[in-house]
């Protein structure tokens, strides 16, 4: 569960931002893994981080979005409702309601967030002097799988941007103000330093892509979750590789298994 007694550290919200109107995937939040909403089951894993004192889900003030307010409700979660596109409005005051100093960031369409690594990239963020950390994905090759991790920056340093940008992109793409994963380089380098912490060598495996942007990736961890939850409701990263790596040498043997390993972009 979320640390309640941090007295002398900066107060950290892990704040998800989650909505319905995806256009490549329309309800991807809601849509059923191992019996649950995905939504669930991505709160269900970051209840176990332990540099967090507060969980919010920030979703939109549209109407088709209440189911999710509802569901992270009932899941004990703080919610905000804030600016469809604005999203970098949406973040700052998710923050500035339930009072965080720092933010880390989590797309929800991340269902298999891994708690020891969303510390690992918060507390070396509060131990080093970098304006933005990330090991949400690949950054100056770290060697992360892209979905397991979090980005991690003070309020301040999102309130400067807040204040500053116009432009419609970077205001929906918060990150695009810090740095570009595509392009592997930072925004601004003369106003923030980019950090980041090397994936440990067990899952280092930047090939693999966790999110769900599209009917093959959900299906993809579908596959996933009706394999390894039932075993373990806890299941680590090693676990999914070990199963990746299995099934999709049976599609390679066989042309049988999970059909993402062929569409899938990890690949």
């Amino acid at each position: 569960m979320p640390l309640t007694k941090l007295p002398t550290r900066p107060r950290v919200a892990l704040i998800m931002q989650a909505r319905m109107g995806s256009l490549r995937l329309p309800g991807k939040s809601m849509l059923p893994l191992a019996g649950r909403p995905l939504l669930a089951r991505l709160l269900e894993r970051v209840k176990r981080c332990q540099w967090v004192h507060e969980l919010v889900v920030a979703t939109t003030t549209h109407s088709e979005d209440d189911v999710l307010a509802h569901l992270a409700s009932a899941e004990g979660v703080r919610v905000f409702r804030g600016s469809e596109h604005d999203v970098v409005d949406r973040y700052v005051q998710a923050a500035r309601s339930c009072g965080a100093d720092v933010i880390a960031r989590l797309p929800a369409d991340n269902p298999v967030p891994e708690p020891t690594e969303i510390d690992r990239i918060i507390t070396a963020h509060l131990s080093g002097s970098s304006h933005f950390s990330s090991n949400l994905a690949e950054v100056y090759g770290n060697g992360y799988p892209n979905g397991i991790g979090a980005e991690v920056f003070h309020l301040t340093t999102l309130e400067e941007v807040w204040r500053a940008c116009t432009d419609p992109e970077r205001r929906e793409h918060p990150h695009l103000n810090f740095f570009d994963y595509a392009r592997q380089r930072p925004a601004d380098p003369m106003r923030y330093r980019i950090g980041t912490v090397a994936c440990p060598g067990a899952f280092r495996r930047p090939d693999l892509v966790l999110d769900v942007n599209t009917r093959a990736e959900y299906a993809f961890m579908a596959s996933l979750y009706d394999t390894l939850y039932p075993k373990n409701p806890s299941f680590h990263i090693t676990d999914i590789i070990r199963w990746y790596d299995a099934e999709c040498r049976r599609v390679a043997n066989s042309g049988s298994g999970v059909q993402a390993c062929v569409e899938h972009p990890a690949v």
